[in-house]
């Protein structure tokens, strides 16, 4: 009988156990996730374990909710009384990847092998807060445990990237670089745009009076985020995104938004794909990666985002068909070969395969790039075992898993990192098992490097790292 998450945890077979010893000495290039830049300038020390775990971590939150645990508590203070409900949750999480992702950070940030329940919570806080509050385990100090290499941040056109130059000034050897991440732009359909393109303007130093000036002002800022080392772009599709139209429709539907007007979602979903395309031939003149996070259904709960806001665990999965309208967009930019390199992901676990195949339908060029445009991993409710395991299963089936640019966290918490352990470990198991069952050769050399590429060495030829 195995032993609870030990070193053999999800290595089935001898050619898995190989792998992984390979797999887990490559370093970590995360280009995704949600860490503030400034607690990294900051190099912040947390006060507790609750204030780095459970702040503002929504996944938790869901999870707590699950449990009947009071709302004042799952939002309240970040002390031991939040830390309490979430030991008591843990334990009622099997089946649940939090089960493992929290198991996984006691092992490899603190040494604590215990099960977190309810009856182990004093004891692991104790020793935790402990070492928390000691300057080797500053926010900085967190990233070289866990070997990164490279993380991008989401940072929306306006900021100043303030914190990225301090940190780059400061001569921290982890990468820490912005991602363009246009949504409000885009968001034409939501109530704050005119205020936000209005911001963007007085940040552009331009007059927004319409679509030609919208995207001078983008463009602009786009070009501030490379000079700062932009590599990827990222952008969350949440409704119709895609209808062919002029840039003189685009416009009309710019100055109809602006001056009040309600629009249709075929206005939207013009508007959004007029912008998407430009934006795209824009990513591909500077090398860089356009990612597409389909099929968010955001703040369900209108009782609790006008409580708490968004990004507090009351969001959900979306399942609109979209094949049609992600080809046209694909298409549109690959007309006259400005199609950018282009990684994109589902909520919906049904689109798996339809965007593995989407994905290698537009992978040609003439550059030599690898997976040009390619399935990303598991995002979101799809990062657990099952769900990597068939975003694996989808890319071998229909393209190159061996051009896979690996994991990310999507991750608001510093102690995230060891979600690319769990990937590697499941990887690993998924390339072992075919091995095993006769499936592929045991060709050791290959395989090892099939593996160190997929874990790190493809985002950094891909991303340009």
């Amino acid at each position: 009988m195995m032993k609870f998450m030990d070193d053999d945890f999800l290595l089935t077979n001898e050619v898995a156990k190989a792998l992984f010893s390979v797999a887990k000495e490559v370093p970590i290039y995360d280009f995704h996730n949600h860490l503030n830049p400034k607690e990294i300038y900051e190099d912040r020390c947390f006060e507790n374990l609750a204030q780095v775990w459970l702040k503002g971590d929504h996944y938790k939150w869901r999870a707590m909710r699950a449990n009947g645990i009071p709302e004042k508590v799952i939002t309240g203070k970040a002390d031991f009384e939040q830390f309490l409900a979430w030991a008591d949750t843990v334990q009622n999480l099997i089946g649940n990847p939090l089960y493992h992702w929290t198991h996984l950070e006691l092992q490899r940030y603190f040494g604590i092998h215990q099960p977190l329940s309810k009856d182990s919570a004093k004891e692991i806080w104790n020793a935790c807060n402990e070492k928390l509050r000691s300057r080797e385990f500053s926010v900085r100090n967190l990233l070289r445990m866990q070997n990164v290499s490279v993380l991008c941040t989401t940072d929306d056109p306006i900021d100043s990237l303030e914190w990225h130059q301090k940190i780059r000034e400061d001569g921290f050897e982890i990468q820490v670089l912005p991602s363009f991440r246009p949504e409000k732009a885009l968001g034409i359909e939501k109530e704050d745009f005119v205020d936000y393109v209005e911001q963007l303007g007085q940040v552009a130093g331009i007059e927004i009076d319409g679509i030609e000036a919208l995207l001078q002002a983008l463009s602009q800022r786009l070009e501030y985020f490379v000079a700062n080392g932009c590599k990827v772009t990222d952008h969350s599709l949440e409704v119709n995104f895609y209808a062919p139209a002029t840039e003189a429709e685009v416009d009309e539907i710019f100055q109809s938004r602006k001056s009040g007007a309600t629009l249709n979602e075929l206005q939207v979903a013009k508007f959004k794909g007029y912008l998407l395309v430009e934006l795209g031939k824009l990513y591909a003149k500077y090398g860089l990666v356009m990612q597409l996070h389909i099929g968010a259904l955001r703040n369900c709960s209108k009782r609790f985002f006008d409580r708490l806001g968004p990004d507090t665990g009351f969001d959900a999965i979306n399942d609109f068909a979209y094949a049609p309208q992600l080809a046209g967009l694909l298409s549109e930019m690959d007309l006259k070969d400005q199609l950018p390199k282009t990684i994109l992901y589902c909520l919906h676990p049904k689109d798996t395969e339809m965007l593995s195949v989407m994905a290698s339908t537009f992978c040609s060029n003439e550059a030599g790039i690898r997976g040009k445009v390619q399935l990303g991993a598991a995002w979101w409710f799809c990062d657990h075992k099952n769900g990597m395991e068939r975003q694996m299963e989808a890319m071998s089936d229909n393209g190159l898993i061996s051009t896979s640019v690996g994991m990310l966290t999507d991750s608001r918490s510093f102690l995230s990192f060891p979600r690319h352990e769990l990937y590697r470990r499941i990887l690993c198991n998924k390339i072992g098992s075919w091995v095993t069952e006769g499936e592929y050769p045991n060709d050791g050399a290959y395989l090892e490097e099939l593996v160190k590429n997929i874990c790190g060495n493809n985002a950094v030829t891909y991303f340009g790292f």
